[in-house]
């Protein structure tokens, strides 16, 4: 049973969500930019319960979340036509980059795997081992 239950942000001050109500390009709410950020990450990755959940949020909600937004900025005003397009612009944009030997070794996300992949899995499994 898929479970792709939207958590609310727990930064919102800064992440994905702090950087994106900074954006005067956004054509939404910093609230639905953050719902529809995660249910096309939760679709992009194949979240399928509420762990992977859990990752996207933290994941949204931390430095890594704050440099997604920035690059999601970057795709509005190199011309994407709205929040939806560049969402998808950038996560597709993360999920063809792989996670590189350095972030291996100081995260231990295996090289290779998706850039967004290992972000959200790294966050979910942080969740659950409560570090």
């Amino acid at each position: 049973m898929t479970n792709r239950t939207i958590l609310p942000s727990q930064n919102t001050a800064y992440g994905f969500y702090g950087t994106v109500t900074t954006c005067p390009l956004r054509d939404c709410t910093s609230a639905t930019f953050w719902t529809l950020a995660s249910t096309l990450i939760a679709e992009a990755i194949n979240a399928h319960g509420e762990a992977e959940m859990i990752g996207i949020r933290d994941f949204l909600d931390s430095k890594m979340g704050r440099h997604f937004a920035d690059e999601v900025i970057d795709a509005l005003r190199s011309g994407e036509t709205n929040t939806k397009a560049a969402l998808e612009a950038t996560i597709d944009k993360w999920q063809r980059r792989g996670i590189s030997a350095q972030t291996e070794a100081s995260h231990g996300i295996p090289e290779g795997l998706p850039h967004l992949d290992g972000w959200v899995t790294h966050y979910a499994i942080l969740a659950e081992t409560d570090i």
